[in-house]
């Protein structure tokens, strides 16, 4: 079995796929190693085992609405996409959405996984409750206010398998995305918080060799469908006939541009019902804070002659700073820097090292689901909390059943459970 893109094959000797929690719960009593299976939107080792790979994606999906609350309960192998209809129908909406709507619920939020916007935080800050299968097949809850709560929610599996998620949920609400062109690297590097806070959810897309910035996604909160937008933005310049094109091969599996479109339509880039991305890819993705945006992305483009042979495209994104241990906006409003490269391994893991040189100075994070290089102890000063995760992870799965040779190495465990001097890499 591979990953969605196909550039990953999982090593797991036993693949199961439970139709019941009941059964997953067995399942999970009975493994000495276990590792929960969505939707296979990860790049490394990250969701791989040594014992059984259990694909969640045949369990049964549920959403509850609590209007009382303003919540929604989902089944945690629902795809956010799906999640967003029945939020729609009812006259909800969630206040942000990744770029695929494609992706299960608890696999984007283990991961950090995040759409956009200054004032907006990733994925996971919307979480306000998480039902977990922990290593003895039973069922535990942990609710926002309960003090492993922030160590639980970005938890990259180490728990257990999140079978219900509740989410924060608002009014439905209207999206018009704009594509603008021409934008000068001068102002972007200069003026990136004030470029990327002019819209609710913003995306910059660049190959990095062009003498301008090829695009800028502006995506709008309206309050009516015939609202107007600008023109200009920064002295880029609106498409005014509503293309939809991002790079080459991509263009009839984007959502809708230059109208207005309820949210679910309007945050992803990528429509549920069509190809996720451009397929055959791998991805990379790190986090430095929103202050320090205009100078990583400046200390990137120094590199631009490398990068742009072996790139499909690079998105730029931001969000807002969160309490979530293991968030790769933990502590700071963040910048996303992501790569989508061609499928050439060899060349891409070559070059990774130059570009995480580049944004060393800025204590840079990796998205858990991608390809990075950093060593154990680069990630262990990036993340001041990595400590109290570890201590959780210790408390709840001592012999370490949802553990892997990814997850060992970031916490210094040995299989045992053993805390070695860490000094094995991170990577593919």
């Amino acid at each position: 079995m591979k990953n969605w893109s196909g550039t990953y094959e999982f090593t797991a000797p036993e693949i199961v796929a439970p139709e019941s929690v009941d059964e997953l719960r067995r399942v999970v009593a009975g493994a000495r190693r276990a590792r929960a299976l969505g939707t296979r939107h990860s790049f490394n080792g990250i969701a791989d085992t040594a014992g059984t790979l259990i694909d969640v994606m045949s369990l049964p999906e549920e959403v509850v609405i609590d209007e009382a609350a303003g919540t929604a309960t989902a089944s945690g192998n629902l795809r956010y996409g799906v999640l967003a209809q029945h939020l729609e129908q009812a006259g909800f909406a969630l206040h942000n959405m990744g770029s695929l709507p494609h992706i299960s619920v608890a696999g984007a939020i283990a991961t950090g996984t995040h759409g956009s916007g200054n004032g907006n935080g990733n994925l996971s800050s919307a979480v306000r409750a998480l039902e977990i299968v922990g290593a003895d097949g039973e069922l535990r809850t942990v609710r926002h206010g309960d003090p492993e709560f922030p160590g639980s929610v970005v938890a990259l599996g180490a728990l257990g398998v999140v079978t219900k998620v509740t989410v924060a949920v608002q009014p439905r609400y209207l999206i018009r995305q704009d594509t603008y062109r021409g934008l000068s690297w001068d102002t972007l590097l200069a003026r990136f918080p004030e470029v990327s806070g002019g819209a609710y959810s913003t995306s910059v897309f660049t190959t990095w060799d062009q003498p301008q910035v090829e695009q800028i996604w502006l995506k709008r909160r309206l309050t009516t469908e015939d609202e107007s937008v600008p023109d200009e933005y920064f002295g880029s310049a609106r498409d005014q006939q509503p293309a939809r094109e991002l790079v080459a091969g991509i263009d009839e599996n984007l959502t809708e541009h230059g109208v207005a479109v309820p949210w679910l339509f309007g945050l992803p880039h990528f429509r549920l019902d069509a190809q996720p991305s451009n397929g055959n890819e791998i991805q990379t993705e790190y986090f430095v804070a929103l202050d320090d945006a205009g100078a990583a992305i400046g200390a990137v483009r120094r590199l631009a002659d490398r990068i742009a042979p072996l790139l499909t495209v690079t998105e730029l994104r931001t969000m807002a700073g969160d309490d979530l241990w293991l968030s790769p906006a933990s502590g700071r409003d963040s910048v996303a820097i992501h790569f989508t490269w061609r499928n050439l391994p060899d060349e891409v893991f070559a070059l990774i090292p130059a570009i995480e040189d580049a944004l060393r100075p800025f204590s840079p994070r990796p998205h858990w689901g991608k390809l990075n290089r950093f060593t154990v102890e680069e990630l262990q000063a990036s993340y001041p909390r990595l400590g109290e995760q570890r201590d959780l992870v210790l408390r709840h799965d001592p012999e370490g059943k949802f553990r892997n040779e990814y997850l060992d190495a970031l916490f210094g465990f040995t299989a045992g459970g053993e805390r070695p001097e860490v000094t094995a890499s991170m990577g593919a």
